[in-house]
């Protein structure tokens, strides 16, 4: 059931694991143009049973939903994004109350990979962990600050991606390791879009308990 409950539109699916076997909620953030439906099926596909929050992302770019304002492609406002991190923050925050959920692991694909970046460097209590498909760096000068220590991500790179510079990734990555979480970054054989290994080297990093349950 889609709401628009809690400052953001979003969809939200309560848990069906067998008590004692529940799995860290899920926070999925989708790309530009998707809204709070598009996400859902990766959900349950990578993490069956696990409580899934997903949003709508709030800004419009030429009618397409996404999580924050760019310049030009590759080229954040990164005044937006500063803000629209907090929101999002704030947003996981009322959900959480409202809903009775544990801190999240973000599922975010290409602009929500990227805000959902910002939100761990700002706001880095906002999540359990991240599983980030195609991100970039998001801010073009941050440094080192926010205190991720032990906090699991997965980043998934293309290798054949024309949108997401090589370097941008690795940069991200290492901001986040210098940043305390514990980073696995793979690059894949694929362009922007998403592939079947994707879904199943994220299964496979939920399964074996990157994660906590209970975080």
């Amino acid at each position: 059931m889609t709401t628009t409950d809690l400052g953001l539109v979003h969809r939200f699916e309560p848990g069906t694991a067998e008590r004692g076997r529940e799995r860290a909620p899920l926070l999925l953030l989708h790309g530009t143009g998707g809204d709070e439906s598009d996400l859902l099926p990766l959900g349950r596909m990578v993490a069956p049973g696990a409580t899934l929050l997903s949003p709508r992302g709030p800004v419009l770019e030429n009618g397409m939903p996404r999580f924050f304002r760019r310049l030009a492609e590759g080229v954040f406002d990164e005044a937006d994004l500063h803000r629209r991190a907090h929101e999002l923050a704030d947003f996981v925050a009322a959900a959480r109350a409202a809903y009775g959920i544990g801190a999240p692991v973000a599922l975010g694909f290409s602009n929500g990979a990227n805000i959902a970046a910002a939100t761990m460097l700002l706001r880095p209590e906002t999540f359990a962990g991240a599983a980030l498909l195609r991100p970039m760096l998001p801010f073009a000068h941050a440094e080192a600050g926010a205190d991720l220590a032990g906090r699991p991500v997965l980043m998934l790179s293309g290798a054949l991606d024309p949108i997401v510079p090589e370097a941008s990734a690795a940069g991200l990555a290492d901001l986040l390791a210098r940043s305390g979480a514990a980073v696995e970054h793979r690059r894949l054989p694929a362009g922007h879009g998403l592939s079947q290994a994707d879904v199943t080297l994220v299964q496979a990093w939920l399964a074996r308990g990157s994660v906590p349950a209970a975080a």
